[in-house]
């Protein structure tokens, strides 16, 4: 039996650049190269299942939310009341 072809191959290039994210943006740089090598990986591993058949890479760009500290931000003062 081969190879399931419906399976999502997932690559994580790490932490990079905005300048890498732009060019692959723009088809080119080293991001690109690196999408094109996973690619051609999983065609050649699935071999004669491949013939025919369009691989679609699809690439997901996320840049991680700060967490907020919650040390020294929230001082609970209460004001004394002028009356």
């Amino acid at each position: 039996m081969g190879a399931i072809l419906n399976a999502p191959i997932i690559v994580d290039a790490g932490k990079t650049s905005r300048g890498n994210i732009n060019d692959l943006k723009q088809g080119r740089g080293k991001l690109l190269d690196d999408v094109q090598e996973a690619i051609n990986e999983v065609a050649t591993s699935l071999g004669s299942d491949a013939e025919g058949k369009q691989l679609i890479p699809v690439v997901l760009v996320y840049k991680k939310k700060e967490r907020k500290s919650r040390r020294g931000s929230f001082l609970p003062i209460r004001l004394p009341i002028l009356g």
